[in-house]
Formats: structure tokens, C-alpha cells, sequence
């Protein structure tokens, strides 16, 4: 494949990731009109949202291996053409039951994205140092759109029906579906089997349950998220006993085996779970606290943005100079210092000093978006490289989920602590209710609180991601610096010192 095709291949990979990451933001802007036109109740709303999410994460690990084995580009295709057909329904739904429809289906459509694309990444550019660098280009178009959604969606909303958001999905789709064919190559295992449909029920078993008892405890603990994760973890121990017997399993364990996949996946789910629930006390503050209006909160969010793509562009380039070991685990340093700074902000600096230590934070976690993502899908054989990229997105969907659970908990817990025993219910709750049922005097107590809980969400994030630093310089330290760095993306099994 031609230098020139390829890089224009991953401009063609880019766009359906731009969008997915548009999409997410723009639904959080479209809820209220959509809720207002379709007459939609509060468990109606929360399930246009979560369901999404919870189908794709449940079927993340078996397109990653459906893409193996029936050729990752052509499940590409039909998860675009799912996508767009789905946009479609979702635009022009009538009621919020057909809303809520449409919106799985675009889960499962647009599990087939992310797995795909960077398992083409793997297949496109053999050379590690150029995947390096593309696997960066893809996640700051990913970052990209986490800018634009608010600004995209602001302006949709405000010249056109809720639905048109839902219709920015049908010329991406079909430009990737005519585009796609030409310049994206295809890829197939050699000798891959059937689909075992049992492995794929009990993947959906595991996943679905585990993710819905984390995300409604994270809510309102309750009886029956508590069941349905304990019953997704029975589920999960089946899964795990089925696929050690399968010759040709839905997800290999062997691959947990590899040091250098096992280390990156586990520094990147403990970084979406920690980064992912900060950045909702984040949002928060800024519009809670210091007072900004949504649109003003997302313009102050611009430069966290920019250090975030510049960190993550970057660290192809600086990982030929430096051993990644050294590099992922400095830029963790670094997030632990912005996550320090985080704990310094108070109810009325305002919002300069938290976006510095914001954009301080993303500014170090580039290294190990970018090179720990390579180095996952670089462990596994090319003909699992799908299903590598899967569990890499799938970690990050738990990663994020069991964040907002644990982290959401805790800050709550300690916001209630510091509030005066008689505060009405809606204050107790959150500080939104505060916000709108508080005096002066109340309003700012409640603010201190919740800044006490970010407080120390934030240090408890920074002695963590400390701890993963160490981790990471001591597993892969041992790695050649040759071989590590002049990768630019991890290496493969083969380079891995015990």
C-alpha cells in the first residue's frame, strides 16, 4: 500500500471517530428539547442516553472478532451503513420509544467503529513509528470532536429541530461507505472459524449487566443494580471458563499473558476511570461554581483541548528520542501534578486556575494514550489485532463507568458530610438542587462542599496515577530503549524482557 493511499486511508478512518465524538456531546446539549418535543419522562431521557452506551460496550469485543474474521474493512462498511440508517430513525422518531430503538441500534453500529478502525491502523501501517503517529492523528480526531460537540450542537439546536443533530451521522457514514472500498485495504484471519454464538451471549451477559449495576449504583444504590452486577460476574466466570477451552476463542486470554499489553491496559483503565469521572466535577465547577454559562464553560474548555491533542500528536515524536517507559510514566508524573494543582483551586478563584491544571493533566496523558493504545494492539498477532483493539475500548468503557461509580460516590459522600444536618433533601442530593433551591448563605456552603469533595477525588487520583508511573517504569523499563522507542508504539510479545 502506497505512503500517500494509506495517509489518505486514515483520513477516511477519522471521520466516522470525529463524529461518534461529536455525537456524544451534542446529545448532552439536544436531551432538554428532546425530552420537551417527544414528551419524554426522566427514565425515558435516561435511557435515550445510556443505551448507547450500554450496547456498545456489550458488543465492542465481538465485532472486534467478527471484523477478524469476516474482514475488518467490510464490517466497517456495514456497521457505517447501520449507523446512517439508524441516524435516520433517530431524526425522525416519533415517539421516545422509538427514539430510545434508534439509539441502540446506534450502539451496535457504532461498536464496530472504533475496533475496526484501529485494527486498520495496525493493517495499514506496518512501519511502527508511522502507526505510532497515526494512532495519535486518530485519537486527536477523537479529541477534536470533544471541542466541536458543543459548538456543533449549540448551532444546530439553534437553527433547526432536536433531530438534526441525529442527521450530522448520514454524510460521514456514506462518505466513509464510498471512500472506504478505494482506499482502506481489507483484512481477514487466515483460517478463522465461526462466530461461537454461546461466547457472544455470555460476553452480552457479563458486559451489559455489569455496566448497568455501575452506572445506576453510581445514581441510587439500589436491590436490583446490586443483582444485576453480581449476576454479570457469574456470567463473566463462564465466559472466562468457556473461552480457556475454545481452540479459537471469542476473546484470547493469552493475551493478558503479555506483560507489555497487560501493563497498558491496565495504566489506561485506571486512567479513564480516574480522568473520565474528574471531568464531570470539572464541567461542574465551572458552571456551578464559578458561574459559567454551558457555551462559556465549553470556550474555557478549548485550551484543555489543545494540550490534550498536542500531547497526544506529540508523543509519536518524542517516544524515537525517548524510551516509552520513560516517557508514559513522566507524563503520568506530570497528570499527577496538574491533579495537585486541582486541589488548590477554591469556591471563588474562579475557572483560570482549574483549566491550567486541567490542561496540565491531559498535557501528560498523551504518552500513554497514544503509545499504550499501539502497544495493546501491537502485543497481540495480527490476526487478533480487532479483538485487541476491542478489549482495549471495552477496558475504557468499564474504565469510565466504574469512575463515575467510585469517584462520584466518594465526592458525594463527602459533599453531603459538609453540610449542615438540617439542609433541605434537593441540597443534600446534589449541588444542582442547590442551585436551585438555596439562599445565598446555603448556595455557598454547598459550594464549599462540593469543592471539598473535588478535592479529594483529585488527590486520591493523583497518588493513583503516581502508583501506575512506578508500575509502568518498572515493567517496561526492561525493554530495550532501541526497541521501545525507535517503535514509537510499544513493540510486539517478542521484544517484552521478563
Amino acid at each position: 500500500m502506497n505512503t500517500n493511499k494509506k495517509w489518505v486511508g486514515l483520513a477516511v478512518l477519522a471521520l466516522p471517530t470525529l463524529l461518534v465524538s461529536i455525537d456524544v456531546f451534542v446529545m448532552l446539549l439536544a436531551l432538554p428539547h428532546i425530552g420537551e418535543a417527544l414528551d419524554a419522562s426522566a427514565n425515558q431521557q435516561l435511557w435515550i442516553m445510556d443505551i448507547y452506551g450500554f450496547l456498545l460496550a456489550g458488543f465492542l469485543i465481538t465485532m472486534g472478532t467478527l471484523g477478524d474474521r469476516i474482514g475488518r474493512r467490510r464490517l466497517l462498511l456495514l456497521g457505517a451503513a447501520g449507523f446512517a440508517a439508524a441516524s435516520v430513525l433517530g431524526a425522525f422518531a416519533p415517539t421516545a420509544g422509538t427514539l430510545i430503538a434508534a439509539r441502540a441500534l446506534l450502539g451496535v453500529a457504532g461498536a464496530t467503529i472504533a475496533p475496526s478502525s484501529l485494527s486498520l491502523i495496525t493493517t495499514m501501517f506496518t512501519d511502527a513509528k508511522q502507526r505510532g503517529l497515526a494512532v495519535g492523528i486518530w485519537f486527536a480526531c477523537f479529541l477534536g470532536g470533544a471541542a466541536a460537540g458543543p459548538v456543533v450542537g449549540g448551532f444546530l439546536l439553534g437553527r433547526f429541530w432536536w433531530g438534526s443533530v441525529f442527521l450530522l451521522g448520514v454524510p460521514v457514514m456514506l462518505v466513509l461507505m464510498v471512500l472506504g472500498p478505494i482506499f482502506l485495504p481489507e483484512y481477514r484471519a487466515p483460517g478463522a472459524r465461526r462466530l461461537d454464538l454461546v461466547s457472544v451471549a455470555l460476553s452480552l451477559g457479563t458486559i451489559l449487566p455489569v455496566i448497568y449495576g455501575i452506572k445506576e449504583l453510581a445514581r441510587d444504590p439500589r436491590p436490583l443494580p446490586a443483582l444485576a452486577l453480581i449476576a454479570g460476574a457469574g456470567v463473566g466466570l463462564l465466559f472466562v471458563r468457556r473461552q480457556r477451552r475454545l481452540d479459537d476463542p471469542l476473546l484470547d486470554l493469552r493475551l493478558f499473558g503479555n506483560r507489555s499489553f497487560s501493563v497498558a491496559l491496565g495504566g489506561m483503565f485506571f486512567g479513564t476511570m480516574l480522568m473520565g469521572a474528574l471531568m464531570l466535577f470539572y464541567t461542574e465547577y465551572l458552571q456551578l461554581v464559578a458561574g459559567l454559562s454551558a457555551l462559556d464553560a465549553g470556550f474555557w474548555m478549548l485550551p484543555m483541548t489543545a494540550t490534550n491533542i498536542l500531547s497526544v500528536l506529540g508523543a509519536p515524536l518524542l517516544a524515537r528520542r525517548i524510551p516509552a517507559a520513560y516517557l508514559i510514566s513522566g507524563g503520568l508524573a506530570v497528570s499527577a501534578v496538574g491533579l495537585l494543582l486541582v486541589t488548590t483551586v477554591g469556591v471563588h478563584s474562579g475557572p483560570a486556575p482549574l483549566i491550567v491544571a486541567w490542561a496540565l493533566t491531559n498535557l501528560g496523558a498523551g504518552p500513554f494514550i497514544t503509545l499504550g493504545t499501539s502497544m495493546v494492539i501491537s502485543a497481540a498477532p495480527a490476526e487478533r489485532a480487532g479483538s485487541a483493539a476491542a478489549i482495549n475500548e471495552t477496558g475504557g468503557e468499564f474504565g469510565f463507568a466504574l469512575g463515575i461509580a467510585l469517584l462520584g460516590t466518594l465526592g458525594t459522600a463527602i459533599y453531603r458530610a459538609h453540610l449542615p444536618a438540617d439542609a433541605p433533601a434537593q441540597v443534600r442530593d446534589s449541588l444542582t438542587g442547590a442551585a436551585q433551591v438555596a439562599g445565598p448563605e446555603l448556595l455557598d456552603t454547598a459550594r464549599s462542599a462540593f469543592v471539598s469533595g473535588l478535592h479529594v477525588c483529585a488527590g486520591l487520583s493523583a497518588l493513583v496515577l503516581a502508583v501506575v508511573a512506578v508500575t509502568v517504569l518498572t515493567v517496561l523499563r526492561p525493554v530495550r530503549a532501541a526497541e521501545q522507542s525507535g517503535s514509537a508504539d510499544g513493540s510486539t510479545p517478542e521484544l517484552v524482557k521478563g
